[in-house]
């Protein structure tokens, strides 16, 4: 039996950047909160140590990930199969302990464009609803770029993101993103030092027309004390960024930005190695949540208010083991819960040899370092007769490849022996590698349920991912590799490579990028969403479900920004609306 603890105001499930958030502005608002981490405490102090620049340890064992022996998800293709375990990291990994994700993240941060939350009107309205594929199942955000801008703002600034605005309150600005909405106000730092493969795409890129930008970067470009008071460090450029955590503080994670502002409260308490098993629920109100605590024990957390606040996976198979509302039916096209899974992939690849006169010291940067840019993104270009809607923005980006994981050689190298050693000891200071995130469609048949056949270590059913690769974007893959080999001749490699999308989806490979939506997505109604616009799910009213989980399909930018917006517009949410009067918020 469960042992039961006292009540609290809150109890929140995963403590990476939506949890973390969320918990931090409910204590600052006096309630008293319990954030629940199923790995085990991390804190920034424990990457400031000596011999904390370990690639194998971080890079090739994924110290910082999940550990698949104890939960996974299973994957196939399509319906008619049976879906096996993913025993290893290739396409999915996911984070583990506190700060999750938000821990050992590479530090792209976006911002939707307000086309995005508009997507499927937006492109009906312009192309007519043909150009919409049959069995695409996208659909509008209830929330517009215009409602969220304040709380990206937030965000941005709780973070120091390092960066260059190009739209001020609707004026274009000369060096930033010309695409993007408009912005109330300037990056809070500047942008990152430019390298000189920065400086080289930059000029490529601008000869063919584009308008490059730096990458947003989560990486201060100098010492920055946040609205909270959070003192941040200034990036020294080490290149152990992405996978690991920063030994100046000077990447923004939960416990370099938020956290430290919970923890002052004295409403917080974080309980890392609990599992959340299930939510518990009474009538249309959760009551709180089961969890294994690290002796195994099981305990039970009541709550005035749940928040779920997971990664993509967690969240989507809490709710179905949980019975929380109806889970997604892709033959009859009923039930939203594991419906509209999608993310997007590297598309094209493009690395790029040289043979003399260039030396690119990969070794040196930071995880979100680059130049980029969006002229071929959403709908910044006409799509008319091009069989696709969506595109990619494409970037440079010099995030700190050490050897382990970087072995560049020109196509036709042998992939072992004496001639690929001797291939990558010339070639790993004189290559570069650009690639392009892609805007990815929702499908019918691309959807998360729970695995008849697999348990986890906890007993509950693994989630099962269906899911192939759609019409659209390979058509788009077909189009933007033609783009790359335009931006790969304009580098003026010695040799070079582009690679596009495979025709169908193998979830034992390594596509580069771990940005996965859907399945608790928000919509308008009950009927074609698990959560309203404030993440309140429309079951269940005081369990709000906030992270990537929410969005309807996935854009080429990161998650991150809009999951961080999301988590500041849900919580200011239950603070001005929802307390003073629990139940279903209306807008």
């Amino acid at each position: 039996m469960a042992t039961r603890l006292k009540p609290v105001d809150a109890v929140v499930i995963g403590v990476g950047w939506a949890g973390s958030i969320m918990a931090t502005e409910l204590a600052k608002a006096g309630l008293k909160v319990v954030g629940l981490e199923r790995g085990r405490y991390r804190g920034q102090e424990e990457f400031a140590l000596p011999g904390i620049h370990d690639e194998l340890k971080y890079n090739r064992r994924l110290e910082l990930f999940e550990d698949l022996s104890r939960t996974t998800i299973t994957c196939r293709n399509s319906t008619g199969e049976v879906a096996r375990p993913m025993r290893r990291h290739g396409p999915f990994p996911w984070g583990e302990g506190l700060g999750g994700a938000g821990f050992h993240w590479a530090g792209w941060t976006w911002r939707h464009s307000p086309w995005s939350f508009k997507m499927r009107t937006n492109t009906i309205e312009r192309y007519g609803e043909g150009a919409i594929p049959t069995d695409a199942t996208i659909q509008d955000w209830p929330v517009t770029y215009d409602e969220l801008e304040a709380y990206y703002d937030k965000f941005e600034y709780a973070i120091g993101l390092s960066g260059k605005a190009g739209n001020l309150n609707g004026e274009i600005q000369t060096g930033g993103n010309p695409f993007e909405g408009p912005r109330s106000r300037e990056y809070p730092n500047p942008p990152l030092r430019k390298s000189y493969g920065m400086a080289m795409f930059e000029e490529a890129t601008r000869s063919l027309g584009y308008h490059p930008f730096p990458l947003p970067a989560a990486q201060t470009s100098r010492p920055y004390t946040n609205p909270d008071g959070v003192g941040m460090g200034s990036c020294i450029y080490c290149g152990y960024c992405m996978n690991t955590g920063c030994e100046v503080a000077a990447k923004a994670t939960p416990q370099t930005t938020v956290l430290p502002v919970a923890l002052q409260t004295g409403n917080v308490e974080i309980r890392t190695h609990a599992a959340v098993t299930r939510i518990n629920t009474s009538g249309n109100r959760a009551s709180g949540v089961t969890y294994i605590d690290g002796r195994g024990r099981e305990i039970e957390q009541p709550a005035d208010i749940v928040l779920l606040t997971g990664f993509t996976w967690s969240n989507t198979q809490l709710l179905l083991v949980s019975g929380i509302g109806q889970p997604y039916d892709p033959a009859t096209g009923t039930g939203n819960v594991g419906k509209n899974f999608s993310w997007h992939g590297a598309m094209p690849y493009i690395p790029l040899h040289y043979d003399d006169g260039h030396v690119f010291n990969p070794f040196v940067g930071a995880g979100a370092l680059g130049m980029c840019f969006s002229d071929l993104e959403g709908d910044n270009f006409d799509h008319t007769d091009l069989g696709f809607i969506g595109g990619t923005f494409m970037a440079y980006f010099q995030l700190g490849a050490g050897p382990m994981m970087y072995q560049p050689t020109p196509p036709g190298t042998p992939g072992w022996g004496s001639e690929w050693k001797q291939a990558v000891a010339h070639y790993y200071n004189r290559s570069l590698q650009l690639v392009a995130f892609h805007d990815h469609l929702s499908y019918r048949g691309n959807y998360m349920d729970l695995d008849p056949n697999y348990t986890d270590i906890y007993g509950n059913p693994l989630l099962r991912l269906t899911y192939d690769i759609g019409p659209n974007e390979l058509r788009m893959s077909d189009y933007m590799e033609g783009v790359g080999h335009e931006v790969a001749k304009a580098m003026k490699p010695s040799s070079y490579g582009v690679y596009g999308l495979p025709k169908r989806f193998d979830a034992g490979a390594n596509y580069f990028v771990i940005h996965q939506v859907g399945g608790a997505m928000t919509g308008s109604t009950p009927e074609n969403s698990v959560v309203n616009k404030y993440m309140q799910n429309w079951d269940v009213p005081n369990l709000f479900v906030v992270g990537a989980s929410a969005f309807p399909q996935i854009t080429a930018y990161n998650p991150t920004g809009t999951v961080g917006a999301l988590s500041y517009m849900s919580a200011d949410a239950i603070i001005n609306q929802y307390l003073k009067n629990p139940g279903p918020l209306v807008s």
